[in-house]
């Protein structure tokens, strides 16, 4: 039976202070793993992508189901490959597992594969990182060939059968998900060629955005810099109304003066004649 400890409020407990603050430690790292799981699952789920899919499980929101579509150009274009990531309790601090479900003749199935953001390599995971970063970085790993391409895990089969399980691949069913990999990650519908555009990636759709941003506030400092310089001439220029009046009445009185002033002088001139 374990022995019974006193705690700082005098109490007895049945775990030692360090066990109780392991605990503690336990449930908090969990804590902080749950809710970032939950808001990359809402971000996911909000802003879909056309090249993968991925979702955690209801009943284990640890574990992730994920497909995710082939390179293209290369053997696996036009494959839909079905994988599990695999949270630990400590995430995001510490990096996932990865395990591959679909015959792909890259990756052993059923096997934690080892590529620079998985478990293997926990010295070069980045807690900004998450499920969205593995996805990504497990999708530019498939196409790498000869030294580049060993690894715990990997396999390496001839083009040509890579490219037949690609094609396998598509109606390829997870056991657990009960449904092909086409339904999980459908083809994206063409785009009309009416329309004379066609369908960019997230990522192109994100920097034309910023482009269209950037040109809008560009647009927006020009007409302030108008705006500033006519402000400024106004200040050191006076407006046509203000110095019209000004015209009118200052050059007409000198004018006038000066016709006044040369009748009084010939009018002096006639009188002094006279007295003289």
């Amino acid at each position: 039976m374990p022995a019974l400890n006193k705690n700082n409020s005098g109490s007895l407990s049945l775990f030692s202070n360090t066990e109780l603050e392991n605990s503690t430690e336990t449930v908090w790292a969990k804590c902080i793993a749950v809710k970032r799981i939950m808001q990359e699952a809402r971000e996911l789920a909000n802003d879909p992508c056309t090249d993968y899919s991925a979702a955690p499980l209801e009943e284990d929101i640890f574990e992730w189901h994920c497909t995710m579509r082939g390179s293209p150009g290369t053997e696996f274009e036009g494959g839909l490959y079905h994988f599990r990531i695999l949270l630990p309790a400590e995430y995001p601090f510490r990096p996932p597992s990865i395990m591959m479900l679909t015959p792909n003749g890259r990756f052993e199935l059923n096997t934690k594969i080892c590529i620079s953001f998985t478990n293997y390599h926990e010295e070069l995971w980045q807690p900004a990182w998450g499920v969205r970063t593995a996805i990504i970085g497990l999708q530019g790993f498939f196409p790498l060939k000869g030294q580049a391409a060993v690894g715990v895990g990997s396999i390496e089969y001839p083009a040509a059968e890579r490219k037949r399980l690609a094609q396998l691949s598509r109606d390829w069913i997870c056991p657990h998900c009960q449904r092909p990999n086409v339904e999980l990650l459908p083809d994206s519908a063409p785009e009309p060629a009416s329309s004379g555009r066609r369908l960019g990636t997230r990522a192109e759709m994100e920097a034309e955005e910023a482009a269209k941003i950037a040109k809008e506030a560009k647009a927006e400092e020009k007409v302030e810099e108008k705006t500033e310089e006519k402000t400024e001439e106004v200040v050191e220029q006076p407006t046509g109304n203000a110095t019209e009046p000004r015209r009118v009445k200052s050059r007409p009185p000198v004018a006038l003066d000066s016709a006044i002033c040369i009748v009084f002088v010939l009018l002096f001139a006639l009188l002094c004649r006279r007295f003289v």
